[in-house]
């Protein structure tokens, strides 16, 4: 399995590739949308962990350029933690939404897809 995580803080994309890693997926990270769109483009991704505050655009956004091209599975990953902002997250396109802090147990839901 392929996946994507989008994340501009380097530490939680390093954690996130490394449980996947450890869990036989191949993993693609990158720190802006502009890059997510990139790897996106070019790799058969099956999976996609975004989240919703990126240097260059919101995650919002980039939720709904991708699904204009694919309905690959996406949980969003964010520090933003209101219900609203949960319920935003999901209609613009996204399978589940995660708060941070998380845990990498929480992530164990990949087998599922």
């Amino acid at each position: 399995m392929n996946v994507l995580a989008v994340d501009d803080e380097t530490k939680i994309t390093d954690v996130i590739s490394e449980y996947l890693t450890f869990k036989n997926m191949r993993v693609f990270t990158a720190e802006t949308a502009a890059k997510a769109l990139d790897i996106f483009d070019k790799e058969q991704i099956d999976f996609i962990i975004l989240d919703l505050m990126l240097l260059d655009i919101e995650g919002e956004t980039l939720c709904r350029m991708i699904r204009k091209k694919s309905d690959v599975p996406m949980i969003m990953l964010t520090a933003k933690s209101r219900e609203s902002d949960m319920l935003d997250g999901l209609n613009t396109g996204a399978d589940d939404y995660i708060r941070k802090p998380f845990s990498l147990k929480e992530l164990k839901c990949f087998s599922l897809y």
